[in-house]
């Protein structure tokens, strides 16, 4: 059985968040299994401390099996980090159902079946961390990309209740709210087009300009330093609740204290008005 931090991180492509919060964690002389749903996505050929694990977040199969072979193996997981999630930018009325549900079944519903997975084991050792990674996209929402910042918005809602209900238990959960940090997850959507007939066709370029703000804010994090200060607070012996850093992090706790109506308008003008 292993002395060093177990650690399991999910959504651990290459390039993304999750891959450098796996890859530091591994750095820091911890064991971790990085997750996705193929493993060919993941390169940690570097870091002999991070194994690539297939599994699908949306399937409780899936995640049980994994689960259970790395209890089996290591007899124990002390950190959690619930990193997998879908970016998505639509008007509201643009984004079908279908592509809705896509994105709750990963950005929130992955969060209930981890923790069905994983909580009891920690309970029993009266001990562990769950990491949640959201968006400040989920406490100020944004024009064109409503069901993204919906899911967000759900993520840290179930995930402070999480919090809540496993502190009896001895369990921390940890919520990180990241501004804008630079990632390979605007190439998911670099071909972005609205259908031609969309009633927001004429808001067409403003949504590309917003796709492309994380790479010309001055105010952007590097990934790898996001993923660093992720596990230097998680490795601590009391984790934060809270966390949030990155670009334009700040303006949006700003923003909280503000009339809702005030910062929704403010909000409009600067990404939404043509």
């Amino acid at each position: 059985m292993s002395s060093s931090k177990i650690v399991v991180v999910t959504g651990c492509s290459t390039g993304g968040i999750g891959y450098h919060i796996a890859n530091e964690f591994g750095k820091a002389g911890c064991k971790v299994y990085a997750t996705s749903r193929r493993v060919e996505t993941m390169d940690f050929s570097a870091n002999p401390n991070v194994h690539s694990v297939a599994m699908d977040v949306t399937k409780q199969d899936s995640i049980n099996n994994v689960v259970e072979k790395i209890i089996a193996d290591e007899g124990r997981i002390d950190i959690w980090v619930n990193n997998a999630g879908i970016w998505a930018v639509a008007p509201l009325i643009d984004t079908t159902i279908e592509q809705a549900r896509a994105i709750f079944d990963t950005n929130v519903f992955s969060i209930l079946l981890t923790s069905k997975a994983v909580l009891p084991h920690m309970a029993k050792r009266r001990s562990g961390l769950i990491v949640t990674i959201g968006s400040v996209d989920g406490e100020i929402p944004t024009p064109f990309s409503g069901v993204y910042d919906a899911s967000k918005a759900a993520e840290h809602a179930i995930t402070e209740v999480l919090g809540m209900e496993a502190r009896p238990f001895g369990v921390n959960v940890f919520l990180v709210s990241p501004g804008a940090i630079n990632t390979n997850i605007i190439d998911n959507v670099k071909d972005f087009r609205l259908e031609p007939d969309s009633l927001y066709k004429e808001w067409e370029g403003k949504i590309i300009e917003r796709l492309n703000v994380p790479k010309i804010m001055t105010d952007t994090w590097p990934a790898d330093k996001f993923g660093a200060e992720i596990v230097k607070r998680a490795l601590q012996p009391n984790p934060p609740w809270y966390w949030s850093a990155g670009g334009a992090a700040w303006k949006i706790q700003a923003l909280k204290w503000l009339p809702r109506w005030m910062a929704l308008s403010l909000v409009w003008r600067t990404l939404g008005e043509k």
